[in-house]
């Protein structure tokens, strides 16, 4: 069973920390992908109806799909209608293009996805999870990271190596204990 899956068993039977849980766990990718539609302005409003809509339906979540998927699938419900209640604004051409697939599960499913790369991630080693982040995130060289860390190149090589074959695993497990959506 994965991370996302406990959470939402947890909330089925509601139990209040596992709402704080999925809150820490993909609020920040919640919001993100909840900007793209609606915008800076609003998508704090709309992250906060979600989670509420996740609270008020838990007794709906089925172990047999992802939970991420589901929470984004909700996401994107009040998206859709925040920009609904503009009728009167024009909306984005862009924020359209991106609502492709069927109601929007094709993006729901990519931000569900990078959600539980960033679940993985955090459970590595702090550095393994350093050495990634430092190549990934802060776009730096294997050699940069050897000086930042104040450690040989061959080190960084080998964290990097370490930590990419272990995330690969715990993403590939994830999907497997997870399901399909």
């Amino acid at each position: 069973m994965d991370s996302g899956e406990a959470i939402g068993l947890r909330l089925a039977r509601r139990e209040e920390a596992a709402l704080e849980d999925a809150y820490a766990a993909y609020g920040p990718s919640l919001l993100a992908y909840l900007r793209r539609y609606v915008g800076p302005d609003e998508a704090e409003d709309v992250l906060q109806r979600t989670f509420l809509d996740v609270w008020r339906h838990s007794s709906r979540y089925q172990p047999a799909q992802r939970f991420s998927t589901w929470l984004f699938t909700i996401a994107h419900r009040r998206a859709v209608d925040a920009l609904r209640a503009r009728r009167h604004r024009v909306v984005d051409v862009e924020a359209a293009r991106d609502l492709v697939g069927e109601d929007g599960r094709e993006t729901a499913e990519r931000y569900a996805e990078a959600a539980e790369v960033r679940a993985a991630l955090a459970r590595l080693p702090e550095h393994e999870r350093q050495a990634l982040e430092l190549t990934y995130y802060a776009g730096l060289t294997q050699r940069e990271i050897a000086a930042h860390l104040g450690v040989p190149i061959g080190t960084v090589k080998a964290r990097t190596s370490r930590a990419t074959r272990r995330l690969g695993a715990l993403v590939r497990d994830g999907l497997r204990e997870g399901g399909a959506a």
